[in-house]
């Protein structure tokens, strides 16, 4: 018996079946085991650059919506209670994501509360604009236009504001607010008190001419050009928008 054991030394080997394997384990380092959080990059969304919505902004979103959606009695006050609450920052946060979202008559009464609060530049006047023409609210646009003039008028001295606006309501092809800008323009002292910005006055200029204000236009460019007789013609005709 202890030679044919001797003979088949294989038989004191210890099988590989009869041996527990330990537990397969994440590496680890430092005692902390690594853990993988996420997909591949190649599977997440795109980030929206811009977008920082805080929880007052999104819960305001949210109430906003639905009471526009559920409309009670006294819409008004509670869409007052719920804006008034908010910061400037979260105004305009929430304002710009209803427009984002197409709420623009929701966006509207955030604009509101924005403007009586804090006052609203012309840029932001441009997008409201742009908006509200996209979602075909032409009479909006020309409102929100008039209740500018009837307010503290346009600023002039914000050439990137009002070149923004103008180009809005010219891409919304309103003749109206384009010449009641113009107006607001001139009530303001524009080329007389302050200084007109060339490209202001080409992009007006063409705008009234391509909705039909001939004569307003001419009158603005030989306006200008008397203020500017060193500006040449040909100079004006050149340049670019």
């Amino acid at each position: 018996m202890a030679s044919s054991l001797l003979q088949n030394p294989t038989f004191l080997k210890p099988q590989s079946f009869l041996i527990p394997k330990p537990p397969a384990t994440t590496a680890t380092r430092g005692g902390y085991v690594r853990v993988r959080c996420g997909g591949p990059r190649s599977q997440r969304g795109p980030l929206m650059k811009g977008r920082i919505l805080s929880i007052e902004a999104i819960q305001a979103i949210q109430t906003l919506k639905r009471l526009h959606r559920t409309n009670p009695p006294n819409l008004s006050q509670l869409v007052s209670n719920t804006l008034t609450r908010l910061i400037k920052f979260d105004l305009l946060a929430t304002l710009r994501e209803l427009l984002r979202q197409q709420h623009c008559t929701i966006a509207l009464r955030v604009f509101s509360t924005l403007r009586s609060e804090y006052g609203a530049d012309l840029s932001l006047y441009a997008e409201m604009v742009q908006a509200l023409a996209a979602a075909d609210m032409s009479d909006d646009v020309d409102r929100l236009i008039l209740d500018l003039e009837e307010g503290s008028g346009i600023p002039c001295d914000d050439p990137k504001g009002l070149v923004s606006l103008i180009k809005a309501v010219i891409a919304a092809k309103s003749r109206e607010s384009t010449v009641r800008i113009y107006g607001l323009m001139k009530k303001s002292g524009y080329g007389s008190v302050t200084e007109p910005d060339e490209y202001v006055v080409k992009v007006l200029v063409n705008g009234l001419r391509s909705l039909g204000e001939v004569a307003l236009a001419k009158e603005l460019e030989d306006q200008y050009k008397r203020g500017l007789p060193k500006f040449s013609r040909a100079q004006f005709d050149t340049l670019p928008i």
